[in-house]
């Protein structure tokens, strides 16, 4: 398939934000621009201005990649238009620093930021903390810990089991890569970032090469729930081999920074290793895994022996952390679930930077008496959302904001009110088309498996 060659310049595209310029509204919009302490801003406030504020957290920029130039206020760019024309303010800030882990910076630069707002436009009527991947994690944690400022919450795509689980997460795949495929990758305190990124791209290519890798490597993405499904305009593969390659490509392209500077910069800033598995049972993992079955099917036709190769993960050597980095990490990327304010939290089913799964946990942790709405859309990709889908999650939102209890949210219910909306927001990108596509709304009933390594593991 001649066109996987070139997902990577797809995935890097994205990454930029350059695919489709940002869309201008049809309504007059008031631009402010400028720095606060160092921490550029973009804020647009339309001339029929509604009163509701979209407080905008952008997901973690890897060092691999040069820094956008870009503010992001939204995820889709024909959202942003769609809710200028609609009379929402948008605002967001770049923070002081731009690039990895830097929800401690964040916390700090939207609050600053949202005081301005108020200040200098006025005092918003409804303010909404917003954001996606781990613009989730700062959006939850500004309004758990500021619920005074903001009267509901939006995530998408959000890795809400918290930064210790997805850091552990990535360790855990690195950890069977070298027990089961010698990738001899430096998981914690990486000297040589470069070379051990090379090494694992090289290791997760290799085993996708005979069925004997492609099982092993199964069972290593399985372990961080890294699904098999790649390509968002296609339904999910059915063979082993197609589905443990698209697994690689989550790999190689999303899962890479574990092994590479952004797991460095990590470290810097968390005074040291905040990751461990130390008594971690692999097998109870497994057992839970949403791609189990990919696993199980993947030994069988290699002809391998699926206990050996779990024993062989209990007896190898284990890591340990930092307690003051662990700390670190508990501080700045820890949800506790409180639920202050509203909560609406939408995620595909196949995402593997952030597995659904992340969704599960966060749930668990608010509770049965929490404010929680929780969508999902049955497509693969990470924050491969229409408009339209965004849109309605907001409007569902926002109907709970105003009648005080959740409408109904079916699946089918939700479809039919996102088609109603103009074509400019039924599309999507896909990365290894390379091109925008249309598509319809995907909204589904969901229950995703439980995230493998939340706390206390």
């Amino acid at each position: 398939m001649a066109r996987r060659g070139l997902v990577f310049l797809a995935l890097l595209t994205i990454f930029l934000g350059l695919l489709v310029p940002r869309a201008t509204a049809a309504v007059p919009v008031t631009r402010y621009e400028g720095s606060l302490e160092g921490a550029r801003y973009l804020v647009l406030v339309p001339e029929n201005w509604n009163g509701t504020l979209i407080l905008w957290s952008h997901g973690m920029y890897s060092l691999a990649f040069p820094e956008p130039d870009r503010i992001a206020l939204t995820s889709q760019p024909t959202t942003e238009s769609y809710l200028l024309e609609q009379g929402y303010a948008l605002a967001a800030s770049q923070y002081r620093t731009v690039r990895g882990w830097s929800i401690e910076e964040a916390l700090t630069d939207q609050t600053r930021l949202h005081d301005w707002f108020s200040r200098t436009v006025g005092p918003a009527r409804r303010t909404i903390a917003a954001g996606e991947s781990i613009g989730a994690i700062t959006a939850t944690l500004l309004a758990e810990r500021n619920p005074h400022r903001f009267t509901g919450l939006m995530t998408f795509c959000g890795n809400l089991a918290g930064g210790a689980a997805h850091w552990n997460s990535g360790l855990d795949l690195g950890y069977a890569l070298n027990t089961l495929l010698d990738a001899r990758l430096e998981l914690v305190r990486i000297t040589d970032p470069a070379a051990n990124v090379g090494r694992f791209t090289n290791a997760v290519q290799a085993a996708t090469a005979n069925p004997q890798g492609q099982a092993r490597l199964a069972l290593a993405n399985a372990l961080a729930e890294i699904p098999g499904w790649f390509d968002a305009t296609r339904p999910r593969p059915t063979a082993v081999a197609d589905q443990v390659f698209w697994q690689g490509v989550w790999d190689r392209f999303y899962r890479a920074g574990a092994f590479g500077i952004d797991r460095v910069a990590l470290e810097e800033r968390a005074g040291g290793n905040p990751s461990w598995n130390v008594g971690v049972d692999y097998r109870r993992i497994l057992a839970k895994a949403g791609e189990r079955p990919l696993v199980e099917r993947a030994y069988a036709e290699a002809g391998l022996d699926l206990d050996v190769d779990l024993e062989r993960l209990a007896k190898a050597p284990r890591v340990t952390p930092d307690p003051a980095a662990a700390g670190y990490l508990a501080k700045f990327g820890l949800p506790l679930g409180g639920t202050p304010v509203p909560v609406l939290t939408m995620h595909t089913v196949a995402d593997g930077t952030a597995p659904a799964a992340h969704e599960r946990a966060y749930a668990e942790r608010v509770g049965p008496g929490g404010d929680l709405r929780q969508l999902f859309v049955n497509r693969a990709g990470h924050c491969v959302f229409t408009a339209s889908e965004e849109i309605t999650a907001l409007r569902t939102l926002e109907r709970r904001l105003d009648a005080g209890n959740w409408p109904s949210s079916g699946p089918a219910a939700l479809n039919a009110e996102a088609g109603k909306l103009a074509p400019e927001h039924q599309t999507i990108f896909d990365a290894v088309g390379e091109a925008r596509v249309t598509t319809t709304p995907a909204f589904a009933r969901h229950s995703p498996p439980p995230y493998p390594r939340v706390l206390p593991f």
